[in-house]
């Protein structure tokens, strides 16, 4: 067993740091006592998000994609926190090159330079989609890595994921004391973005609500039945930071939580957060969709993590930001 690493006074990159998990590891970080050093292009904007600890932080502007500038911001760096990449679902089918090239391009440009620079401690952002369609529901961290059709574009993001994992898992054999895998499953929680299912479902029963005070036909993919399961910002931070703190060097884990909440039934504690009422209307499930997924945790348990925040009261604390923000305009 790899001894605890201690986050205090230690120095931290975290790559994708002003994206939604991004802030929320760097505010974690930041109350753990460590330094931190951001390296994110900005590309939606969300610096200005960091608030208060943007002034904690130092803060470099440039691509992943780039070794030079990714070289610059690894520099001095006790350990890296790998998180930049492209999410939300939908950019699985629109932009599955970008994803791709980020995915790889990315993810060489950290390793190599930890190895030019002497940084002896990594932590990857994987993703449940690394396994797609599970064998077993809950799903431990032993289950194959797939990528059903390489025709299909969304399979862009699971497959750069899983590239991901290959480069930390075997550089991290000879050049690391530290390489630990982290996969999240279904982070949410205030202002997380507008790509994914919450937000999507908040807005759409926010618009429909003003249209009428009747029940609301609400259409979704699927017949409702498929299942997610979902944990609040932060526990998601506070999980992390135990596997930073006690993982094991060479180990993967899963992040979330063992409550299975059919879609359907989201869509409908999303509608009580209104107080209105809603009838599913089953739709199309977009190709390679897949019908429940939900983690088996018990690995992370086992470090001493326990979830405090129940979907109810996270739900309500998300749609609450929804229902006073709208979206940005898209040029």
């Amino acid at each position: 067993m790899t001894d605890s690493f201690s986050i205090q006074g230690k120095k931290f990159l975290v790559t994708g740091g002003t994206g939604f998990i991004g802030r929320g590891l760097v505010r974690g970080l930041l109350r753990s006592g460590a330094g931190i050093r951001i390296l994110d292009n900005d590309s939606r904007g969300a610096r200005g998000k960091l608030g208060a600890d943007a002034g904690r932080a130092e803060i470099i502007t440039g691509d992943i994609r780039d070794p030079d500038i990714v070289r610059k911001a690894v520099a001095g760096m006790d350990a890296v926190c790998h998180l930049a990449y492209i999410n939300g679902t939908e950019f699985f089918y629109t932009k599955p090159d970008v994803i791709l090239e980020v995915a790889v391009k990315g993810m060489m440009n950290v390793l190599d330079a930890c190895v030019a620079e002497g940084v002896k401690n990594i932590f990857l952002a994987s993703s449940s989609e690394v396994y797609q369609t599970p064998p077993a529901v809950p799903t431990d961290e032993n289950a194959p890595l797939i990528v059903p059709d390489v025709l299909n574009p969304r399979y862009s993001y699971g497959g750069g994921k899983i590239i991901s994992e290959l480069l930390v898992v075997n550089y991290g054999r000879k050049f690391f004391n530290r390489a630990i895998i982290f996969r999240p499953h279904n982070v949410y929680g205030p202002d997380m973005g507008w790509e994914h299912v919450i937000p999507q479902f908040a807005m759409r029963i926010k618009e429909l609500s003003a249209a009428t005070d009747e029940v609301i036909d609400f259409p979704i993919q699927g017949t409702g039945g498929e299942t997610r399961a979902f944990i609040y910002i932060d526990d998601f931070v506070e999980a992390l930071l135990t596997i930073i703190k006690q993982g094991e060097h060479l180990n993967i884990y899963h992040i979330g939580t063992s409550q299975d909440t059919p879609v359907g039934k989201l869509a409908e504690m999303t509608a009580r957060c209104f107080d209105r009422k809603i009838r599913i209307v089953c739709g199309k499930l977009q190709p390679g969709s897949t019908l429940r997924r939900c983690p088996d945790v018990s690995k992370l348990s086992k470090l001493g993590f326990t979830p405090k925040t129940d979907l109810v009261t996270g739900l309500a604390e998300t749609v609450a930001w929804y229902r006073k923000n709208n979206p940005p305009i898209r040029s």
